[in-house]
């Protein structure tokens, strides 16, 4: 091996040289360790000291080093990729989402970024902007601002995760990907896995970075929020928008280029006022009840000090995500734009590494129930809930059972399916109870099957008539979404093992 080109007061050891020789031959951690014949994570932990030792921020300034080109400070700036790729726009409902596509890998991925984004300026820090580049490399990186956020439109009132995740779809379709890998990392995490879990057959695998299930603390959940923490961490972040926002906590270890870049970044992006209200969102978030359900191959990475979310909270999600392989960083920054090239090495390996997709055989949907107080004509029936379902999406079902009618990919839209459906009822001068349940079901033609039909049946069989009864896991769901509801019982689901909280809709 060739001599290495690094600062004899460096303090930089033997085996931490070797690694930077091949870190300047752009080998990923996998193939270094291989060649070196040690662990992925001594590379990784290697790679960090030299980060650290040398006072570089990326990996490519580490490599200027190795191949002699000069001080990191000199290397050259990422390629003009946002002249080569044009912004986008997309419709989403009566919404334009602005969308960008770039790289040239094999594989679609789609990236679902944390709380702000803006697809020009992402690329104007030079760190962050390698992230990009990089990813691009093994895939084509297909980018999104949300609703709310960035070069997208701004809605009237703040979007839901449903809503969110109908942005995906869209944004999909507009670049023609069939089926991509999804990378969610802070705040993206959530609705990728919840749209993983929804839509399996377009989701080939599942990264998470620094994430969460849920954001307020609960007493199986201790390292979340409590509700007056996070109030006033929400008034803050309004207060300091015109500054730094929360960069000291997404970023402890940026210098004075990043911090001045991530405030422009975040004012670009939103509002203060949006941005406390997309804090104040989020901490209503709760997927819990949806991890099961994703059976995409999937990888978890948190780092393990960081600051904004508990390690223990990406170890949470990949020990209840079937399969799901976990992969502790080290470092304390949220932020993807610091050290990318630690979280993107195994993420480079993970995606290459991917077999042929395997048929969804089941996915995460919600089922709407209709007990009738007596009975109602079945021809009168099937007309009422053809005309409501073509206003909401839904899916006629069959189950067993009769009382099954309909399955959606949201929660939302089937809760406003369900009012709609008992206003025409009563209009009739009958009556009927209304139950709705989101849980893993199959689905061959109209015919559904699975523990969640019988929990949808017995939430309707024991909702008041003339109301729409939802359990909590559909009431977690649609965080956001406008809608009211009210405890009203529990219901003991020997399938699940528990009991499950019910609660009425009260609005809309």
């Amino acid at each position: 091996m060739a001599e290495s080109r690094v600062p004899t007061d460096a303090g930089v050891s033997a085996r931490e040289a070797e690694v930077l020789d091949l870190v300047g031959a752009h080998l990923s951690n996998a193939q270094i360790a291989s060649r070196l014949v040690i662990s992925v994570r001594t590379v990784e932990s290697h790679v960090s000291s030299l980060l650290r030792k040398l006072d570089v921020t990326s990996r490519r300034e580490l490599a200027s080093y190795a191949d002699g080109s000069g001080s990191p400070r000199e290397a050259q700036e990422v390629p003009g990729a946002v002249a080569a790729s044009p912004v986008r726009y997309t419709r989403s409902d009566d919404l334009n989402i602005a969308y960008q596509v770039s790289g040239s890998g094999d594989d679609d991925l789609v990236l679902v970024a944390g709380f702000v984004s803006h697809l020009m300026l992402d690329w104007t820090e030079r760190r962050h902007a390698h992230f990009l580049n990089r990813l691009g490399t093994f895939s084509r990186l297909i980018r999104f601002d949300k609703r709310g956020t960035g070069m997208s439109d701004r809605p009237g009132a703040l979007p839901d995760l449903e809503t969110r995740m109908g942005d995906v779809g869209a944004v999909m379709e507009a670049a023609r990907s069939e089926q991509a890998v999804l990378f969610g990392y802070s705040e993206g995490g959530p609705m990728s896995i919840l749209y993983a879990a929804t839509h399996p057959e377009r989701v080939r695998a599942l990264v998470i970075y620094s994430s969460y299930a849920r954001r307020l603390w609960a007493p199986d959940y201790p390292w979340g929020f409590r509700p007056e923490d996070r109030a006033r961490y929400s008034l803050q972040l309004e207060q300091d928008w015109a500054f730094e926002a929360d960069m000291r906590r997404m970023a402890p270890n940026a210098d004075d280029e990043m911090a001045r870049w991530w405030g422009e970044r975040c004012r670009a992006a939103t509002s203060p006022g949006a941005a406390r209200a997309l804090i104040e969102m989020a901490s209503l978030i709760d997927v819990r009840e949806v991890l099961g359900a994703v059976r995409a191959p999937t990888l978890v990475l948190h780092r393990r000090d960081d600051i904004d979310c508990h390690v223990d909270e990406g170890r949470y999600l990949a020990d209840r995500i079937p399969g799901a392989r976990f992969v502790e960083l080290e470092g304390a920054d949220h932020f993807v734009g610091v050290d990318p090239d630690q979280i993107l090495d195994p993420v480079e390996e993970f995606v290459r590494e991917l077999g042929s997709p395997a048929a969804a055989e089941t996915s995460l949907t919600t089922l709407l129930a209709v007990r009738p107080e007596r009975p109602i004509d079945p021809a009168w029936m099937r007309g009422i809930v053809r005309e409501v379902l073509e206003a909401h999406r839904g899916v006629p079902a069959v189950a067993e059972q009769e009382t099954v009618l309909a399955t959606f990919d949201g929660p939302g839209r089937a809760i406003r399916c369900g009012l709609a459906l008992a206003e025409r009822i009563r209009a009739a001068g009958l009556a009927a109870s209304i139950g709705l349940h989101t849980a893993e079901v199959a689905r061959r033609g109209a015919d559904v099957s699975g523990a969640g039909v019988a929990v949808a049946q017995a939430v309707a069989d024991r909702a008041a008539t003339g109301e729409v009864w939802v359990t909590s896991t559909v009431r977690d769901l649609t965080a956001g979404s406008g809608l009211s509801f009210e405890p009203r019982t529990g219901l003991d689901v020997p399938a699940l093992d528990r009991t499950v909280r019910l609660d009425v809709v009260t609005s809309t």
